[in-house]
This record gives structure tokens, sequence and C-alpha cells, in this order.
């Protein structure tokens, strides 16, 4: 009898996972057989994973990436120039708590965007923010945002992620408003915040696509100099998983 209001308690205060920790307790007579810290230390464990779970999804939410990768399902077999040993160093989040960059280079097709992804996601579960975006979708939000007011709020915003994902760099050259805006952007995160760029294009060509000499200076200063490299290497990983899905289609 005294169990339900309780449970009702623990409701209204919203602990659910020690609420429902307990209604297991409750269910399993081997239960009664633990002491009190015993017990209430399996509702606080449970309480304090569910609010980490909960956690999670908002950081996974927040960060609106484009693959549900994870470092666990990587493809390491595919030749592709892969360093492995360099995955499992940033597996470990040093580089985004020390606020370095990373880039992942390499041809159309080799998973560049997929290996970013599953990045993010080891971030997101490591406790970081983190946020993807294209880089002509990140160029549009700001000119939108010098239009209606509200650029120093997105630019706060962008500047305290833990790790801002930005993919397909160097399809289009910039024009003077964006250099500014990247380079502003840049800079407030330089050394305090981690950027990881996915791009086809080879390095020694970002300055010419930046175009001005002096902000592409500045702008690759704060981006190249303090990050590791990933470069991709062969064909599409999609070319070659298009025969198996032609002779799918003709056995179906």
């Amino acid at each position: 009898m005294l169990h339900h209001p309780t449970l009702d308690k623990l409701q209204q205060l919203r602990l659910n996972g020690m609420l429902q920790a307990l209604r297991e307790q409750l269910d399993l007579p081997a239960a009664a057989a633990l002491s009190f810290e015993e017990r209430l230390g399996l509702l606080v464990d449970r309480e304090l994973t569910a609010r980490e779970q909960r956690r999670l999804q908002t950081r996974l939410r927040q960060a609106k990436l484009k693959h549900g990768a994870c470092l666990e399902d990587l493809d390491r077999h595919t030749p592709r120039g892969l360093d492995h040993s360099l995955i499992t160093h940033l597996a470990t989040g040093q580089w985004i708590r020390e606020g370095l960059n990373c880039l992942i280079l390499g041809p159309t097709g080799v998973g560049k965007t997929w290996i970013a992804c599953a990045l993010a996601q080891q971030a997101c579960r490591q406790g970081f923010t983190t946020r993807y975006l294209r880089v002509p979708r990140l160029f549009e939000d700001l000119r939108l945002a010098h239009a209606d007011g509200s650029f120093p709020k997105l630019l706060r915003e962008l500047a305290k992620t833990d790790l801002l994902l930005l993919d397909d760099w160097g399809l289009l050259g910039l024009d003077a408003p964006s250099r500014r805006d990247l380079l502003e952007l840049i800079d407030e995160r330089h050394a305090q915040r981690a950027t990881l760029i996915t791009s086809q294009l080879p390095v020694e060509h970002w300055h010419d696509l930046i175009g001005d000499p002096t902000l592409a200076d500045a702008i690759l200063d704060r981006l190249v100099h303090n990050a590791y490299r990933i470069t991709l290497k062969g064909e599409s990983m999609r070319k070659r998983r298009a025969p198996a899905l032609t002779a799918n289609a003709v056995s179906g």
C-alpha cells in the first residue's frame, strides 16, 4: 500500500529512471534480499543513466547529422587509404577538448561525410555539443541572419558549439560577404572549439577558392595549421555497391 504513493511522487518529480527501477524491484522478489543502500544505489544509478541518455538524444537531435553513423560500424576493409590509428586517436575526443580541427579529404563517394558523422556522433556520446552544416547552407543561413538582424545570435551559437562539422567545403567559390563571415566565425572558434571539414578539393587549392589573398591567409592559418588530416582515395563506394544492387533488382 505504501509503494503506490512513492511511485506517484517519483513521477511527479520526473524521476523516471528511478520510477522504472523501483517498479522492477517491486516485481522481483530477489530485490528484497538487498540492503537499503544497495537498492537505493540501483535506483540512483538508473536515474543517472536515464538522464544521460536523454541528454545524448538531445545532443544528437541538435546536431542534425546527415548520417546515423557510428565508429563501431566503420568499414575497415575497403581499400581507401584510411589511417585507422588516427581514427582511434580521434575517437578519444582529445582533439575536441584541445580545440583542434580535422580535415577529411578525398574524391566523391569515398565516405568522407559518413566518417565525419561517425566522429560527430562519437563526440555527442562523449558529451560535446555538435552541429552539422553543409557549407552552402551555412553561408545561406549567415546571409539570412544578416538580413533579419539575427547574425550576432547565430554567430554566438555556432561559435560556442564544441564541434562544428562543415560538409562539402569547396563546391563553390566565396564572395566577399562569405569570406568575411567565415573569417569571423573561424576566428571566434580558433583554439577554443573544434571544426571538422570534408572536402573534395585538395588543401593546396583552398587559397584560390577563398579568393582574397589576405583573408585567405587569415582563414587558412586558423583552419589548416592546427588540423589533423584524413586523406581518402579510391573509387566511389556507391559505385562499388551498384553491381550488388543491380543483381538484387534482377533477382527480385
